[in-house]
């Protein structure tokens, strides 16, 4: 073994506790530490997860499991790299993802050069992925449960850190992770998961948005000819693919097709205006150098993944899909992979409809 000593991201989740109840079982030598974001919950809520009910689950486990546990401040990292760019995107007319985000800059960026600067060869955290070493090459891939596949949110980590990183959930199903936890008598075994952004604490993200951006303008909503059919409340109330919350009476439902910044303007249109199979990303994190000529792609987390072509030009990709996409978001991420390996990735610049 040549890892011995490993610090765990703990979120005081099954996940997460688990991933350190399986280390400590092959014999590293382990310790929990807790990212303490300071995200507060809005008038008699909690924080969806990260708050201090988080933090006190994490010392639970670990006081169960008999291993220290470490407290960090990121509040003000959450703020810099995650929650201020999140707005300001929203502000552009852009649908950002922030979990990618912060993978990118706080757990694989600071909480891992942390890890190493405190003495552990790796820090391990329990997303269900797995890091593989082939030839002296370490490489990022897909893990066992496909429906927990978490790739997506992974991509931008840097190649020469997975060598330092452990994600010891790949071999298993979240129905494995549960009983795993059951049968150790982990305090959070039956904890139910969470699945909303992390310091939106208010019942929408349009409240959080309204809270942080102050007066939000409105304007016009238009067709692809230009035609006014409505107002809308401000143009980081949208998102492209939306279908509710128009407020427009018409024979047909239509949907959120583009937003003009400039204009601030909502082009809607049809269903099948949406689709689209050609598209432009920056951002790129290559985690393999050599990229088959045709590779696998997906646009967002809960898509599956479509065969496409990939060109490199000036730091950029244009990508090319075998069949039309659904609602292609600039903001998004689009990730690519070949087989179970995951080949890297980039941010949506720029959708090329037919007519260019």
């Amino acid at each position: 073994m040549m890892t011995k000593k490993v610090l765990v991201a703990m979120s005081g989740g099954v996940d997460s506790s688990v991933a350190a109840l399986l280390l400590q079982e092959a014999g590293y030598e382990i310790a929990g530490v807790t990212m303490c974001l300071g995200v507060r919950g809005a008038e008699g809520e909690h924080p969806r997860c990260c708050g201090p009910e988080a933090v006190q689950d994490a010392r639970w486990v670990c006081d169960k499991l008999g291993i220290r546990h470490y407290v960090l401040d990121y509040a003000d990292e959450l703020e810099k790299w995650v929650i201020g760019p999140f707005v300001r995107e929203y502000a552009r007319g852009r649908t950002p993802n922030p979990c990618v985000v912060c993978n990118r800059y706080l757990k694989f960026g600071s909480l891992l050069a942390r890890a190493v600067a405190f003495g552990f060869d790796a820090l391990a955290t329990g997303h269900y992925a797995k890091v593989e070493e082939t030839g002296g090459q370490y490489g990022l891939l897909r893990p066992r449960d496909r429906r927990k596949d978490q790739t997506y949110f992974l991509y931008h980590i840097e190649t020469d850190a997975l060598p330092r990183i452990l994600f010891p959930l790949g071999p298993y199903t979240k129905e494995e992770v549960r009983a795993i936890a059951s049968r150790a008598g982990l305090p959070v075994a039956a904890k139910a998961e969470s699945q909303d952004i992390c310091f939106v604490t208010q019942k929408t993200y349009h409240d959080f948005m309204k809270a942080r951006l102050g007066e939000i303008k409105p304007g016009r909503i238009v067709d692809r000819s230009g035609r006014c059919l409505g107002e809308h409340r401000g143009i980081a109330f949208y998102t492209v693919g939306q279908r509710g919350g128009l407020g427009i009476s018409h024979p047909v439902p239509l949907y959120v097709l583009a937003i003009d910044v400039a204009k601030s303007e909502i082009i809607v249109g049809e269903k099948g205006e949406l689709l689209g199979k050609e598209l432009i990303a920056g951002d790129l994190n290559r985690l393999r150098p050599d990229w088959p000529e045709a590779v696998q792609a997906k646009i967002r987390y809960r898509k599956k993944e479509s065969p496409c072509r990939v060109t490199f030009e000036d730091g950029r990709a244009r990508v090319v899909f075998e069949d039309d996409q659904e609602a292609i978001t600039p903001g998004q991420s689009i990730v690519f992979y070949d087989g179970d390996g995951v080949l890297g990735g980039g941010v949506i610049e720029e959708v090329i409809h037919g007519d260019r």
